[in-house]
């Protein structure tokens, strides 16, 4: 074997696995779980990409992209993948802007105005590490901040086949919080 070709001694320890669960509630410290939003199908993805300003650009004898004058401005965070299963309130959530009719907890009314309401903490947590069962189960969490769909609901219908409901969850900074990040990252190694 080349002495580039090996693999770290514990990495099997360290690999995510399979396709994980999309929550509304987690507690990191305990493992505990909320409700299961709904069966998706194809992973979930996630990325998170910075945006920053450059304020040397403009000065003369500046090279650009040195790194005393970069700034970052904000993050975009996105959790993207698509349910098989949905609910009444799951589809709220997927239109973005919506309420459950009173009295007919079957009808879904969008609405043209955002309420507080409309933005909700979400979770993925997937497995990591070798150990991935029990009370010590390692794990890798996203924490979603203020998280709102931004693609409104769409379902692809197939013959003889799953309907499909794709989604764009934003996290979204707060005037409340201006200086919280709308997401966190929590990595676990399983223990025995």
């Amino acid at each position: 074997m080349g002495k580039f070709t090996k693999v770290a001694d514990d990495a099997f320890e360290k690999l995510q696995l399979n396709a994980g669960i999309l929550v509304d509630e987690f507690a990191p410290a305990t493992g505990v779980i909320g409700n299961i939003l709904g069966a998706t199908t194809g992973g979930i993805s996630f990325a998170s990409n910075p945006t920053f300003s450059d304020f040397g650009e403009d000065v003369d004898n500046v090279p650009n992209n040195m790194k005393e004058f970069k700034h970052l401005d904000s993050f975009d965070p996105h959790m993207t993948g698509t349910f098989l299963t949905v609910t009444a309130a799951l589809t709220a959530k997927l239109v973005g802007a919506a309420d459950i009719a009173t009295g007919d907890s079957t009808k879904v009314v969008p609405r043209n105005e955002l309420e507080e309401t409309d933005f909700t903490d979400l979770w993925w947590i997937g497995d990591y590490s070798d150990k991935v069962t029990g009370d010590n189960a390692g794990f890798i969490a996203i924490h979603l901040l203020n998280a709102l769909n931004t693609t409104g609901f769409q379902i692809q219908s197939t013959k003889n086949g799953k309907g499909q409901f794709a989604f764009d969850f934003q996290g979204h900074y707060s005037i409340d919080s201006q200086d919280v990040v709308p997401f966190e990252i929590y990595v676990k190694a399983g223990a025995a």
